[in-house]
């Protein structure tokens, strides 16, 4: 599921305009490692776990969640 998600990301990084094309080849290359590699794949996962656990609070006391 990861590997899909990663793939749908690196689609909207070469379409989008709201990535600098100077970013792009940078961002690019690295997505592509990490859909490669299944314990980068874990990293990304562990980095959104830990981003969401310091968000929530801020996201419920906004009423958003």
């Amino acid at each position: 599921m990861i590997k899909e998600k990663i793939e749908e990301v690196i689609e909207y990084v070469q379409t989008s305009e709201k990535v600098s094309e100077e970013s792009k080849p940078l961002i690019l290359e690295k997505l592509e490692e990490w859909r490669e590699e299944d314990e980068a794949i874990n990293d990304i996962s562990v980095r959104f776990q830990n981003w969401w656990m310091e968000m929530e609070p801020i996201f419920a006391e906004l009423g958003w969640i």
